[in-house]
């Protein structure tokens, strides 16, 4: 008799473990998931730290303007006790991140945490009427304009050709 409830017992739960596979697999399948691994980045409104941002620095404040709808904000900051620090992040149409940086903080110091490292290049390129020189980096890759009260930094993950891109469409007000 003790034989054979054993036999029940590992049969029985051969069985419950069989239909829990089964209802896993089934869940697995027709429940709809993302198979990147990776959440969307969601898209930001920077207006309101923008106006703020304009309002309390102590130089032009940047930000684009007529950039396509593929171009998604991601990120934005102003940071007054840290030397002014004005920061909007964006993913390009091809998911690559692009970042406009201000700031009053010593330029060498700015240049180098914005960019990642990237070292200065001896290439300089035109936009918009203004001289911005190209770093070149691991990470990311830089155009950086110095002003005479801020140093502005395009830099990210993107082209040269999708900085030049954000770069040409910054505007102050």
């Amino acid at each position: 008799m003790a034989g054979t409830k054993g036999k029940k017992t590992v049969g029985s739960l051969v069985l419950s473990m069989g239909a829990t596979v089964i209802a896993a697999a089934g869940i697995y399948v027709f429940v709809p998931h993302d198979s990147s691994g990776t959440p969307p980045v969601k898209r930001v409104d920077y207006r309101v730290e923008l106006l703020t941002a304009r309002r309390a620095a102590p130089y032009p404040v940047a930000a684009p303007e007529g950039l396509a709808k593929s171009w998604k904000a991601t990120s934005v900051r102003y940071q007054g006790s840290d030397f002014d620090a004005w920061h909007l992040g964006f993913h390009d149409a091809d998911g690559q991140y692009v970042a406009v940086e201000q700031s009053t903080e010593k330029p060498s110091a700015f240049i180098d945490r914005a960019s990642q490292g990237a070292t200065e290049t001896s290439a300089t390129q035109r936009i918009g009427g203004e001289t911005w020189r190209r770093y070149k980096g691991d990470q990311y890759d830089a155009l950086v304009l110095k002003a005479d009260k801020s140093t502005t930094v395009v830099t990210g993950t993107a082209s040269f050709a999708q900085l030049t891109k954000m770069a040409g469409a910054l505007r102050t007000k």
